[in-house]
């Protein structure tokens, strides 16, 4: 089955036999995108040596020591026992710390860690991609257990926003690829975007992952920092400068910047297990991390209040983008938030949706809340803040 997940993802193919993956091996050449699950590849170290496994994603296979070693050294995430994970707690009533999702990060790799482990159970036991084509019974009782446990993600990030640590400021959501890296230019915009946000009286939302996600998060956590101390931090984790090959390296340099900050400014990340093969960065202090991917997504848009700042990206950005806007066409306007696309030249001849929101706005709730910049001060007036 092939699959396109993820905003600027490469195509996906899921292999779930060695028949498909002994086909599929001896007409390639690299395995960036295949996602193999259960597979027993002991009597397949000749296929492995030959193809490279950067990118790729193995679920519960079963490896000799020496093809696993390779594998993670090479850039493929070796994720093993899922099935140890047990039952997903179906019913929180809080939401996700870093700490939590990562624990025993310093003892181990990051495929030990809780989050990977529920990955790995969600990839067994949800199906490809979150569907469920078997419906067998563990099937079912997965799906349900997942629902329920959206569900009190839910409603804990709901009591987060109205009344807990989350209340009291705006969130205003930050969207962008998780391809940008520490020490880029892209990540520095997009840290002092979430920096500027907070000490404007905002607060930062992201979908939780790597990329311009952390950047944002990093930027509203740090807020308080001087200017000198902020760029400091910056280039420490530019050591790091992405989840691959070692999502586990990436980690560990963000929890050292914790150490040093640990009383850092609160913000909110909001990833999936649907796309579990991207870890969560650690520099949102609360996490609501949902298995549905849907879900997630409608739910970031309508907590970020205080408005949306849209970096640039590619599909699912754009589709954050139209998801927004249809939201507010239908909506009420005393309820539409801003809506702020970053990156003029980007978004009107890159990828060119400028054009089009402008003109979907005429008329409707949207009119006078979709706005167009490119420098920090513009997006915080067309936020309101400042």
């Amino acid at each position: 089955m092939i699959t396109r997940l993820g905003r600027s993802a490469p195509r996906i193919l899921d292999l779930e036999s060695l028949q498909e993956f002994d086909r599929r091996a001896a007409k390639a050449t690299a395995m960036r995108g295949w996602h193999l699950y259960g597979l027993d590849l002991t009597q397949r170290e000749g296929a492995l040596e030959a193809l490279n496994p950067a990118g790729a994603v193995l679920v519960d296979c079963t490896l000799t020591p020496e093809s696993e070693a390779r594998l993670r050294a090479a850039g493929a995430y070796v994720v093993a026992d899922g099935a140890e994970v047990g039952p997903v707690e179906a019913e929180r009533h809080s939401l996700y710390t870093p700490q939590e999702l990562y624990a025993g990060l310093k003892k181990g790799p990051y495929e030990r860690v809780p989050d990977a482990r529920i990955y790995a159970w969600a990839r067994t036991h949800l199906g490809v991609s979150g569907e469920n084509p078997a419906l067998a019974d563990d099937s079912r009782a997965a799906t349900r257990l997942a629902a329920m446990h959206d569900h009190s993600i839910a409603t804990a990030l709901h009591a987060a926003v109205e009344s807990g640590p989350l209340s009291g400021r705006p969130l205003v959501g930050v969207m962008g690829g998780h391809g940008a890296q520490r020490g880029g230019a892209d990540y520095a915009d997009a840290a002092a975007l979430g920096r500027a946000i907070v000490n404007a009286g905002g607060r930062v939302a992201t979908g939780g992952g790597p990329g311009a996600m952390e950047a944002a998060n990093l930027g509203g956590y740090l807020a308080g920092l001087s200017q000198a101390e902020f760029e400091a931090e910056l280039g420490a984790l530019s050591a790091v400068p992405s989840p691959v090959p070692d999502p586990g390296a990436w980690a560990r340099a963000a929890f050292e910047v914790l150490e040093r900050h640990p009383h850092g400014e609160t913000g909110l990340g909001v990833p999936t297990w649907f796309y579990g093969h991207e870890p969560p960065n650690v520099f949102a202090t609360h996490i609501a991390k949902y298995f549905s991917n849907a879900q997630r997504e409608a739910v970031l848009l309508v907590v970020a209040t205080g408005g949306t700042v849209m970096l640039p990206g590619r599909a699912g950005t754009v589709q954050e983008i139209f998801q927004e806007a249809c939201d507010g066409y239908y909506g009420a306007a005393e309820k539409v938030a801003p809506l702020v696309l970053w990156g003029s030249r980007y978004w009107t001849e890159t990828l060119p949706a400028w054009p089009l929101l402008l003109a979907l706005s005429q008329g409707s709730p949207l009119e006078g809340r979709v706005h167009l910049v490119d420098t920090i001060p513009e997006a915080l007036a067309a936020l309101g803040l400042g």
